[in-house]
């Protein structure tokens, strides 16, 4: 698995909706990857404070993009800097 994949899958993985197989493989990627265990810290850590706040609605689909894509190319450009 690949940041980009764990980036894809880490809702499911979050919520444990993964099948075995690629929750073995997310779990191996995050063994190794500092980045991603620092991206699913944070989110879980996000997650834990808005739940907290009793706010119990979801993201809104607009903001859930955007926070998406920052992910996404953020990881894309840490891609690039190590090729």
């Amino acid at each position: 698995m690949e940041c980009q994949d764990l980036v894809r899958y880490l809702s499911d993985f979050i919520d444990n909706n993964l099948d075995d197989e690629l929750m073995q493989a997310a779990r191996d990627h995050l063994a190794t990857c500092h980045n991603c265990h620092i991206v699913l810290d944070s989110t879980q850590k996000t997650i834990l404070l808005y739940r907290q706040k009793g706010q119990q609605q979801g993201m809104m689909p607009r903001r859930h993009d955007a926070l998406f894509a920052q992910l996404t190319e953020a990881l894309q450009q840490r891609d690039d800097d190590c090729d």
